[in-house]
Parts: C-alpha cells; sequence; structure tokens
C-alpha cells in the first residue's frame, strides 16, 4: 500500500465531535484498504487527526490531517477561521449555547439598527473573556471540569482580533428581534460564544448561541467540504483519492522555495543554509521530489521549522 499524506475536509455534523469525526475518517480509510490495524511489518497505520476542535453542537469545515500532513495541524490550530452564528435573545445559559441551563433571561429585544450600531465595537482587536464550559485549564484543570463539579470558574479576559463581523438574517429593519444571524472572521483563540455573550449584554439583553457553522478554517471552506455519508460511500467503492486533498493543500498561503538535490539533503539532515538569496519569511522547501521541510529564511540563513518524511 502507497502511504497516504493529505488532507480531508469534512463538513462536520450536528451532534459528532471532532474525535469520533476522526474516528469515522480512520474507519472510511480501513475499509478502503489504505490502512490496517495491528502490529508488525504488515500493518499501516496512517496518522490522523484533526485541525481544530469543533463542539458537538457545531457544524462545518473540520480539516483533518493524513500521514506527514499530520505536522502541519498546528499551524491550523493558529489559523483565522470563519463562522456564521445565531445568537438568540432573552436567555442566556451557563454554557452559552443550547446545551445549557438557563442563568440569566431579559425582556429587551433589539432592532436591526440597534444590533448594527454595536458590531463595530466588537470589531478589530478586542478583548474577551472565553466560557467557563471551555478547554481552557485553570490551576491544572479543564475550565469545563470546574464547572461541571459546581464551582465558579472565573475566566481571564485575553485579547483576540475580530477581522469582520456582519449581519446576514434577518432583512426587517424596525422589528424588534428575537434572534439574529451573523458571519465573523476571527483569529486563534477567539469564542464565538463568548462574542454573542457580550454582544446581547452590549444590547442590555442577554443571549446565547443556537446556531454556530465554521464556513472557513485556514485554506479550507465549504467548497472543499465533504459529509461523512460521502466518506463512507468512496470508502466501499475504494475510491477516497478522489476525496483527499493534497498535502500542499495545507500550504497554500505560503511560498516554495525550490532547492538543488544537494541543499535538500542538507535540509534533510537539519542543517542551516547560508547565502540563500529571498526575502525573509516562513517558506516550504522543495526539491524535485516534493516538500522537504517548512524553513525559516532569515538575513540569507535558511532554518528548518519542521521536516517532512515521504518517504520517496
Amino acid at each position: 500500500m502507497n502511504p497516504v499524506h493529505g488532507w480531508v475536509i469534512l463538513d462536520k455534523p450536528l451532534g459528532l465531535g471532532s474525535t469520533q469525526a476522526v474516528g469515522a475518517i480512520k474507519r472510511g480509510l480501513r475499509d478502503a484498504g489504505l490502512m490496517t490495524s495491528g502490529r508488525g511489518s504488515k500493518a499501516n497505520r496512517i496518522k490522523v487527526g484533526h485541525g481544530g476542535t469543533l463542539d458537538p453542537l457545531a457544524t462545518g469545515v473540520l480539516p483533518i490531517a493524513l500521514g506527514e500532513a499530520t505536522k502541519l495541524t498546528g499551524r491550523m490550530l493558529d489559523a483565522s477561521k470563519t463562522y456564521d452564528f445565531t445568537i438568540e435573545f432573552g436567555t442566556q445559559t451557563d454554557t452559552l449555547d443550547l446545551e445549557g441551563a438557563v442563568i440569566a433571561t431579559s425582556d429587551v429585544r433589539p432592532n436591526l439598527a440597534d444590533i448594527a450600531a454595536v458590531l463595530p465595537s466588537f470589531t478589530g482587536p478586542i478583548e474577551q473573556a472565553p466560557p467557563a464550559y471551555s478547554a481552557i485549564k485553570v490551576d491544572g484543570q479543564r475550565a469545563y471540569d470546574l464547572a461541571r463539579a459546581g464551582q465558579d470558574v472565573a475566566m481571564k479576559a485575553r485579547g483576540v482580533t475580530v477581522h469582520s463581523l456582519d449581519i446576514i438574517m434577518p432583512a426587517g429593519a424596525g422589528e424588534r428581534l428575537d434572534s439574529v444571524t451573523l458571519t465573523a472572521h476571527v483569529s486563534k483563540g477567539t469564542y464565538i460564544r463568548s462574542l454573542a455573550r457580550d454582544i446581547a449584554l452590549a444590547l442590555n439583553s442577554v443571549g446565547h448561541v443556537t446556531m454556530l457553522r465554521r464556513t472557513k478554517a485556514g485554506p479550507f471552506d465549504l467548497e472543499n467540504a465533504i459529509s461523512l455519508d460521502n466518506w463512507a460511500d468512496a470508502a466501499n467503492a475504494r475510491a477516497l483519492d478522489t476525496l483527499i486533498l493534497p498535502f500542499e493543500a495545507g500550504l497554500d498561503d505560503i511560498p516554495a522555495l525550490t532547492l538543488s538535490s544537494g541543499d535538500a539533503g542538507a535540509i534533510r539532515q537539519g542543517r542551516v543554509l547560508a547565502g540563500m538569496q529571498a526575502e525573509d519569511g516562513l517558506y516550504c522547501a522543495k526539491d524535485d521530489n516534493g516538500p522537504v521541510a517548512l524553513v525559516e529564511l532569515s538575513r540569507g540563513n535558511v532554518r528548518v521549522v519542521r521536516g517532512f518524511n515521504f518517504n520517496h
């Protein structure tokens, strides 16, 4: 069996956790004969990992890396992301979404003009306190474990960036609204549930998220995404190669640095190349056989950030 390196961009369904999604991708690889379980020389085990958790109540773009692409999941976690989300006004839950218990209510309902007026204050660099029900560690423990145990969890505000924030529904300008759907392009570390909470509070109301859909993660968007049914059908037909994006799809925003075979060999050994004539920055170093390493070029010196091993 040939090694598999690349990306599966899943349109994650409602109710499925990210770890469960990875398990479903692995099952497809086994069903297609691309991966076997067990030990020994005949076993073919492919590394599989996701590039950014999506809660079970969220849907949309979940990049899943295969083989050497798992070395790029850290970059995917750091990438900006875009979400569509609906805020329901009038109730706030302890989880800030549909899963939690109601902890506050309000009779105030904003209109479209009210909402449009507060959105600029949530655009650009902002400070936000993450939800208590999150995976952030507090005193060495996950915040959601403390919250589920009934403890009052104080979450420290931190800086994030909201690159854009726009209304996409509804259209009625004068009516008082029970809910609104927005789209947000955000930096890593941004919690949409916190953003929804803070927008509702700025409107003198309370609110929680009733719909959350990731439409883009790094270079991947819904146009790249497939359903689990598509994946299972292709696995049974032994046609997964039609759904797996190439390794380099995760590096679309990184320029290539073409190396001679000698320089590529030096990079594979972790050595520093000197005298390279190119602008400083991050590059995907390549030779005639394909990607060699993610490298950083500074003042003519090329250093390895992450090496790749494709067993050419």
